[in-house]
């Protein structure tokens, strides 16, 4: 009997923080990193995520602690917190709900371990 395997879907935030890498490589003049996490991404990341749904660590195992998190933590659909898993892929994190009722897996957000978790210019803008 073979393994049913998950469908692989990427989410909004997915590809807005994949334009966010590529233009954080791009200004950190390593463009190739970017098609060669785009490959990686193909080759590897997708395949094993549709194999193995639950490859990743869960989320939940390190609970967030700030009072943001926490509110949009609280603010998901019931047993969907439970469903959040993290997966680590040479210098980029991963988050993803594996959805079993589904057989789906989204990819939610991704980031460079160098970015910054916030994005100052966007939360404190220049005056004009």
């Amino acid at each position: 009997m073979a393994d049913q395997l998950y469908r692989v879907e990427l989410t909004a935030s997915f590809l807005e923080r994949l334009d966010s890498i590529e233009a954080f490589l791009l200004e950190a003049d390593a463009a190739f990193a970017f098609d060669d996490l785009l490959a990686e991404l193909r080759a590897t990341v997708f395949p094993n995520l549709a194999r193995f749904p639950r490859i990743g660590r869960r989320y939940l195992d390190n609970a967030p602690q700030s009072a943001e998190a926490l509110a949009q933590l609280a603010a998901l659909p019931a047993g969907a917190a439970n469903s959040l898993r993290e997966y680590l892929h040479d210098d980029y994190l991963m988050l993803y709900a594996a959805m079993d009722a589904r057989a789906t897996v989204y990819l939610l957000s991704i980031r460079h371990h160098r970015q910054l978790s916030f994005d100052f210019a966007r939360l404190w803008p220049a005056s004009k």
